[in-house]
């Protein structure tokens, strides 16, 4: 498959690996990265979101995990080549079954958010067969550091139940920005970050184009240290 180019770091592709998208993008580029020594990405797929991160963050380290091999071998190539490689790696882990002591002050997913059906295409990247919610919001409340931020991105029409599962979990929302794919058009998206501290949660909107095919001004800025645009 053709690669994908981006400024500081180019991503190779595979039909066995969850591709470049939208979403991935846009976790990457809005996650609170400020405070993040140490980082966990969960289901790395090429590894596009952890190499963002790296890129805003020049003092993250990150372990990224992923229960596909196939990912992860693509992954630690990209790593390899990027000019990121010494504070990143990818590991083989199922997230459900993993023992450590490790904290982290960043956890950042993309998590498969259809549920089970008959599909084929990219069942492990896009169904909850091996990771649902549950899973990933108790596992996330065992691994974040007293300060730190758990941040995904998933359907809007989702928010809702994944924030009760997050409260189940003692993890209480910081951030929750609603995103539209054109302007004035309902969200379909929303990027939630968590913490164990209580707060106001800070609420905003987003929208990725502001006419068809035309990207927003607030799109442009966001991804102008990452995207190639023509």
């Amino acid at each position: 498959m053709k690669p994908f180019q981006f400024k500081r770091f180019e991503i190779q592709q595979s039909k066995k690996v969850f591709r470049v998208g939208t979403d991935g993008v846009l976790l990457g580029s809005l996650c609170s990265v400020l405070n993040a020594k140490k980082a966990l990405e969960i289901g790395t797929g090429t590894g596009l979101i952890s190499l963002m991160v790296t890129q805003r963050n020049q003092t993250t380290a990150i372990l990224a995990i992923d229960i596909n091999p196939e990912a992860v071998q693509l992954a630690n190539e990209n790593f390899a080549n990027s000019p990121f490689q010494k504070r990143i790696s990818a590991v083989h882990q199922d997230l459900k079954s993993w023992e450590t002591n490790e904290k982290f002050d960043l956890i950042f997913s993309n998590p498969p958010y259809f549920e089970e059906n008959p599909s084929q295409k990219d069942i492990l990247a896009r169904q909850q067969t091996e990771l649902s919610f549950q899973n990933l919001c108790e596992k996330a409340s065992q691994l974040l550091s007293e300060n730190g931020l758990f941040s995904v991105i998933i359907p809007h029409d989702s928010a809702d139940d994944f924030i009760q599962i997050c409260i189940e979990n003692q993890l209480h929302l910081h951030r929750k920005i609603n995103i539209s794919g054109i302007k004035n058009a309902p969200p379909k998206r929303c990027v939630l970050e968590f913490g164990f501290h209580q707060k106001n949660p800070d609420e905003s909107e987003f929208y990725i184009e502001k006419s068809p095919r035309q990207y927003s001004d607030e799109y442009l800025e966001l991804t102008r240290d990452f995207h190639v645009f023509k």
